[in-house]
């Protein structure tokens, strides 16, 4: 039986990367899609109540492929894969991929992707999974570039879900988390990096006034960023960033000298 690949993503089940993704993994399995009906950026895993969860079947078809089972979801990214799992599937999927997404999910701001949060709970679920994101301006995290070219992007999901359709990942990787640079092509090289602790989307203030929320810019000199991050990565070596996460956001300090830390006083 070939394996079952469930695929989602934050931008909404019409957006390109999705589109992208879905021809990306095309011949590696039985591909079942579940996404929003709409943008969802920012949502992290959240878990909203004023959602209908009403399931809309899409027509949905791929090049070489025909139809596909595709399923438009009034959900955040993270409840997507949980009706997924609970109402949609016919087996237990053998991979989950989330993208690609209208810009970069690097450094802090991991923890708010909508990208990332659909990914992770793939994971609480026990599927491997893999988040790829697509650096774009600010201006188009919402709507897609209709100039992007996915061949990169698409090359590199083809190939990581290879990998993880293929191999188990080690223990504590629970997601990889793959950020292309702008100018990446098929052939870009890649690295393992790390998450930058510096904050990357710096918050600008908006018209309060006139209800508008915070929007972001990206830091100054992200190429200056702490060696073999994900924000270095992307734009020092302007290479493809695959960072591993774990579901375990246990810190890694020694206990003995936190435990030494927190008893400063004797008890």
């Amino acid at each position: 039986m070939e394996p079952l690949i469930l695929l989602t993503n934050d931008d909404g089940i019409r957006s390109a990367g999705l589109r992208a993704a879905a021809e990306a993994l095309s011949g590696l399995g039985e591909l079942l899609i579940a996404a929003p009906d709409r943008q969802w950026s920012g949502a992290g895993r959240a878990m909203p109540r004023d959602v209908s969860a009403e399931i809309t079947e899409v027509p949905y078809a791929l090049p070489h492929q025909g139809h596909v089972h595709a399923y438009a979801i009034d959900a955040s990214p993270a409840l997507c894969i949980i009706y997924a799992m609970l109402e949609l599937v016919t087996r237990p999927p053998d991979l989950a991929v989330s993208g690609i997404n209208f810009g970069e999910n690097v450094s802090t701001e991991v923890t708010i992707s909508g990208t990332i949060g659909a990914a992770l709970e793939a994971a609480t679920h026990g599927i491997p999974a893999l988040a790829v994101s697509a650096e774009m301006s600010v201006e188009h995290h919402l709507a897609g570039d209709a100039f992007e070219d996915y061949a990169a992007a698409k090359a590199f999901t083809h190939r990581f879900a290879k990998q993880l359709l293929s191999r188990a990942l080690p223990t504590d990787v629970d997601v990889l988390s793959i950020n292309l640079p702008r100018s990446a092509t098929p052939e870009t090289a890649w690295q393992l990096t790390h998450i930058s602790r510096q904050r990357y989307f710096v918050p600008v203030r908006q018209d309060r006034e006139a209800g508008e929320q915070p929007g972001y810019r990206v830091m100054d000199q992200p190429e200056s960023a702490e060696i073999g991050s994900d924000v270095w990565c992307l734009h020092k070596l302007r290479q493809v960033s695959v960072t591993p996460l774990s579901l375990d956001l246990t810190s890694r300090v020694d206990f003995g000298t936190l435990d030494e830390t927190l008893r400063a006083d004797g008890r």
